[in-house]
């Protein structure tokens, strides 16, 4: 199938466009939100290419991959078709509510009869009001890192996106806690500056701004241990990549971490002295890290492997394109 999708979430979309199916990636002059085009730090497959709206109206679509409101529209301009009645379309919601009274937040695909919204995460099924809307699960799949946990160096890893502009939400206020155990390696997307930001001496946080993905796996897997602080998102796809290298995890036990990381493979809990009495722990005793890690490691690969992801998206999309002839 040609399945048409915008480039949004790196991870994810990596994931994704390692199917059999032709992945046309909008791409615009500017290389905006909405024509952001192939990955520059994350590998993807030849099958994947970008495509300009003009080529779009041209080309065979089978169906898209919506992602975001005002693609509705995009699909309409470029195609001339309408999502859910003239092409097959599927929703794929990434993320917790961000705004309005949870958690009676309403989706804004809620009560259509014309889509499918498919959540990356049984949590965010539960959480989000989609009306009569028909809703489905595909848990997250990742490509297995080419690196295996080391753990040699007694720092803590952290991966966080825009951590100063999302604070609380991040958790990036309770790494001063952690912080005084070991120095933190903060990797991301606009982490500059992150020091300054908490007060903290640059030697207690050093920030790695947007390293590629291949790159900043090989830095993790030195790292004592891996923190996921996330007070409220979906799943950071970086904690399962951290335990599928083999990282022994130190998480925050809310949204759908709560499922994904088992108590073996490191701490997860809401009290947060719970966590700095791991970290320590991990710091002090680098075998039991190793070996909190290998459960995590296990753990991941078998239940966010890719070989599933894959299989579960072939099987949702063959329903829903069938169902449209």
């Amino acid at each position: 199938m040609n399945l048409l999708l915008w480039h949004v979430h790196g991870s994810w979309t990596t994931a994704f466009v390692h199917g059999r199916h032709r992945y046309l990636i909008p791409v615009t002059p500017d290389r905006g939100p909405y024509g952001l085009g192939r990955a520059r730090t994350y590998p993807w497959p030849d099958s994947a290419v970008e495509v300009t709206p003009e080529e779009l109206a041209r080309t065979q679509v089978d169906a898209v991959i919506l992602q975001r409101p005002e693609e509705i529209g995009l699909v309409e301009e470029w195609l001339g078709r309408r999502p859910g009645r003239d092409l097959p379309a599927v929703y794929v919601e990434h993320n917790t509510p961000k705004d309005g009274d949870v958690p009676n937040s309403r989706h804004p695909m809620a009560d259509r009869d014309d889509l499918l919204v498919a959540h990356v995460t049984g949590f965010n099924q539960l959480i989000w009001d989609t009306g009569a809307t028909r809703t489905t699960v595909i848990d997250h799949g990742i490509v297995a890192p080419a690196v295996e946990y080391t753990g040699e160096l007694d720092r803590l890893a952290v991966v966080i996106n825009e951590p100063v502009r999302r604070w609380r939400v991040t958790g990036t206020d309770l790494l001063p806690r952690f912080a005084e155990i070991a120095p933190l390696d903060v990797y991301g997307m606009r982490v500059d500056g992150l020091a300054d930001a908490l007060g903290l001496p640059p030697e207690r946080v050093t920030s790695h701004d947007d390293i590629p993905q291949a790159a900043m796996h090989a830095e993790l897997a030195r790292r004592r241990a891996y923190l996921h602080l996330c007070r409220w998102t979906s799943l950071g796809l970086s904690l399962i990549e951290a335990m599928s290298i083999g990282m022994p995890v130190i998480a925050l036990a809310t949204t759908e971490a709560a499922m994904a990381v088992p108590p073996d493979a490191g701490a997860i809990a809401t009290r947060v002295d719970t966590l700095v009495d791991a970290a320590r722990r991990f710091m002090d005793d680098p075998e039991l890290a190793r070996r909190a890690g290998a459960v995590g490691r296990t753990a991941a690969r078998d239940r966010y492997g890719l070989d599933r992801f894959l299989t579960d998206w072939d099987r949702l999309l063959e329903e829903e394109v069938c169902a449209s002839r």
